[in-house]
């Protein structure tokens, strides 16, 4: 990798000169690696001009989500979520981001009961009183993307069920208490494992959390059963997903073959995400979409 004089234009496209830009993060960066740990490629690191363009794309995923909570209830069809999905992003010039990607058939992931996510709304599937259903939007505008998820209690849950969602709910918040500046994606993995296990919960381990921004799907994978102290070290700049699958029985779950996107909790208990979008900061941390 060339190295950069004080006067040069950053590598982060920023037009400011190195030495003013981020000299100091990289030498913290090598600091870091040369300790072997993990550290972020330069590649993830979003400069002012991508932050801006992801923070209009989170305000289209963030009032589409308000709109579906607004509108769902018992009696609609987990397609009707979808069209209100994609009929309000598209009017406020977005474009769902899970249409068409990879195959996904739909403009949003509705996930309902056991299922863990990725389920494909349906015209099939009418919400019914005492149902749990995770609706996870995602948009693109402009290029930048944008991501999160909410858990929609229907009528009269129960309150197992209700507090599954609710502790659900907790875990995502301890774990945003951990994201600061040369912290490590372990601490927020703990935070989030040890409150669900505390609860008499599981965390699924093979689906986690992201990167993203210029696309969909970006380094790191984020894992939710990592120790504290592990994993990539998060850097200002940094902007992933924290969105913890909390299962109510085992962590066991499984792809339904029928579709080969739905995955389903393998004892068929209840599983329930939240999801937000979070930049790491010089002094802590921003959430650009809830």
């Amino acid at each position: 990798m060339k190295k950069l004089r004080k006067d040069e234009p950053c590598w982060c496209k920023s037009n400011k000169p190195y030495g003013q830009c981020h000299m100091e993060f990289d030498r913290r960066i090598d600091m870091y690696r040369k300790k072997f740990h993990t550290v972020p490629p330069r590649n993830i690191i979003k400069n002012e001009e991508q932050l801006r363009g992801m923070r209009e794309s989170s305000k289209i995923n963030v009032a589409v989500l308000d709109y579906v909570a607004k509108h769902i209830k018992a009696g609609i069809t987990t397609e009707d979520i979808d069209r209100m999905v994609y009929e309000k992003t598209t009017a406020m010039g977005g474009i769902p981001a899970p249409l068409n990607y990879e195959g996904f058939p739909k403009s949003v992931c509705t996930s309902l009961n056991d299922q863990v996510c990725h389920g494909i709304p349906s015209s099939n599937v009418e919400l019914v009183d005492g149902d749990i259903i995770n609706v996870d939007c995602s948009t693109i505008l402009n290029g930048y993307y944008s991501d999160s998820s909410r858990m929609f209690c229907i009528g009269d849950v129960s309150p197992e069920n209700r507090k599954l969602v609710d502790v659900a709910r907790e875990c995502v918040q301890l774990g945003l208490e951990q994201v600061r500046p040369w912290g490590h994606l372990g601490d927020v993995a703990a935070a989030i494992n040890d409150h669900a296990r505390k609860n008499g919960y599981t965390v699924v381990r093979q689906v986690g959390g992201h990167g993203i921004g210029l696309e969909f799907h970006e380094t790191p994978f984020v894992s939710y059963v990592i120790k504290k102290g592990t994993g990539m070290v998060m850097a200002p700049g940094m902007v992933f997903t924290i969105e913890p699958m909390v299962n109510m029985g085992s962590d066991e779950i499984y792809i339904d073959d029928s579709n080969g996107w739905t995955i389903y909790t393998e004892d068929e208990l209840p599983s329930a995400q939240w999801e937000i979008m979070v930049l790491v900061t010089d002094s802590g941390y921003e959430v650009l979409s809830w």
